[in-house]
């Protein structure tokens, strides 16, 4: 928004601002923010920063906490949902007394991953196009005891609410894929998401209501630059969760919410360009994709186990990646077939806009570290020309589903489990810690606190489990 200080000074100054938000990622992809007075909002701001106790987000050890945040003028927006005038700020984490990158800020990641793309002189940027799904609810109970487990969510458009109140209008198990009013009850709750979004200068392509018919939405943007497209991703779940809470509603981005429904997935379309053309483009090529674009392919399939560690890290994460639910589960490419980890969109065939998704992602992700681990994957594979076709990794274009036990073994699996997924990053994490992007302690302590969160999970008596054993 802005491009520099006096600018947004400015405009601090005529629109009446009396708060400065300033808001920042930890390092498992939540935001955190802290409040200034407007008259707070002084040059050295830019030098300086707010100080805050990186111990208390994951950031730091306690023995080392501070640190400073420096907001990116460039993020600057009106929030919507402050009663007083605020405007707010995405930030950078930077060391408290020397004021340099923080290496282990997420939002600096992201950018040395494309600073290091650069410098390989394969491409100037990478563009991303996440797409967003997410349940609506009305409700959301949930309690763990030592005597008591349970969770319970209501949804306004659930099958099962129809035999209560005779409405009628309610949408089946997997039927909500574009579903129309009145059945689809949550299109002025999405429009009023996009609107919040764009306000604050964050493009929409569209939004729609998704397969899952007891309240799933999706909303998209147009393809973006790295940093960009992860603010974005960012001010999607905020959005999205302060406009449901303001209308007495819930939003949740996890990916298996509900048992027996769709999950919430969050799929990266990606591309490269050089020189403002896209790297990824050949109009020979039976599908449009050129050599690069194959390399990086097979780079991002190689990493794939690992890669999971950052884009599905948690536990329930794995519980969407199951057979049925057009989720991937295996390690191949291909075109249309949304079983397969990355897909080659049929519908994508302008010169600038031929891409590929990376499907198995959810939202679950920090997405600085999630774009920045598949972008390293990917750069990996063009600058060791990995085939993915020589490694097994397709193209596959049938539906693996009808194929046989056997035949279906020769695919290469995704991980199953968070536990399968860390421990691929522990055995492969060289292209990550390549020229110091990811720092390695850092990839540790996530191993370490990922193990932790699956252990807790599994230690834990399920209320399936007893109802399933309790007579024996």
């Amino acid at each position: 928004m802005f491009t520099n200080f006096v600018d947004a000074s400015d405009y601090v100054d005529q629109h009446h601002i009396r708060m400065i938000d300033l808001k920042f990622s930890d390092l498992w992809g939540r935001w955190h923010h802290v409040t200034l007075s407007a008259t707070e909002f002084e040059p050295d701001l830019m030098d300086s920063g707010v100080g805050f106790d990186g111990s208390s987000v994951g950031l730091k050890s306690v023995k080392s906490g501070d640190m400073a945040l420096i907001p990116d003028l460039s993020t600057g927006f009106l929030d919507p949902f402050c009663t007083v005038p605020t405007l707010s700020f995405i930030c950078s984490t930077v060391e408290a007394d020397t004021k340099s990158d923080f290496v282990r800020d997420p939002r600096q990641i992201a950018k040395r991953a494309e600073q290091y793309l650069i410098s390989t002189g394969i491409a100037d940027c990478s563009v991303w196009g996440p797409e967003f799904e997410f349940y609506v609810f009305e409700s959301a109970y949930f309690e763990n005891n030592i005597n008591s487990a349970s969770y319970r969510f209501e949804a306004a458009e659930a099958c099962w609410n129809s035999p209560d109140t005779g409405e009628g209008n309610y949408i089946p198990s997997h039927g909500g894929y574009h579903a129309i009013p009145p059945k689809d009850k949550l299109f002025d709750l999405r429009t009023n998401i996009v609107l919040a979004l764009e306000s604050a200068n964050i493009p929409i392509k569209y939004h729609h209501h998704e397969v899952g018919g007891p309240g799933q939405c999706e909303i998209e943007t147009p393809l973006l630059g790295l940093i960009k497209s992860a603010d974005a991703a960012m001010m999607v779940k905020y959005m999205a969760k302060m406009t449901a809470a303001k209308n007495n509603q819930t939003v949740t981005f996890l990916p298996k919410p509900l048992f027996g429904e769709a999950g919430n997935g969050m799929h990266f379309h990606q591309l490269l360009m050089l020189d403002k053309k896209n790297v990824f483009y050949d109009m020979m090529n039976k599908y449009l994709l050129s050599q690069s674009a194959f390399y990086y392919i097979g780079g991002l399939l190689k990493h794939a186990p690992a890669v999971m560690a950052f884009t599905n890290p948690t536990t329930n994460s794995y519980r969407r990646l199951v057979p049925g639910y057009e989720a991937p589960v295996n390690c191949f490419f291909s075109s249309g077939n949304r079983s397969a980890a990355i897909r080659i969109p049929k519908y994508a065939t302008q010169p600038d806009k031929v891409r590929f998704e990376f499907r198995p992602p959810d939202a679950t992700c920090n997405p600085y570290l999630a774009m920045a681990a598949m972008l390293l994957a990917g750069i990996d594979g063009i600058i060791n020309k990995i085939d993915p076709t020589a490694e097994g990794f397709g193209p596959i274009d049938e539906n693996i589903f009808t194929w046989s036990k056997e035949k279906r073994t020769a695919i290469k699996s995704l991980p199953t489990t968070l536990e399968e997924a860390v421990s691929a990053l522990e055995s492969d994490h060289a292209f990550l810690v390549n020229q110091s992007i990811f720092d390695k302690e850092m990839i540790t302590e996530w191993i370490a606190t990922k193990r932790a969160e699956d252990s807790e999970i599994r230690t834990r008596p399920h209320p399936y489990e007893i109802e399933k054993y309790f007579d024996i």
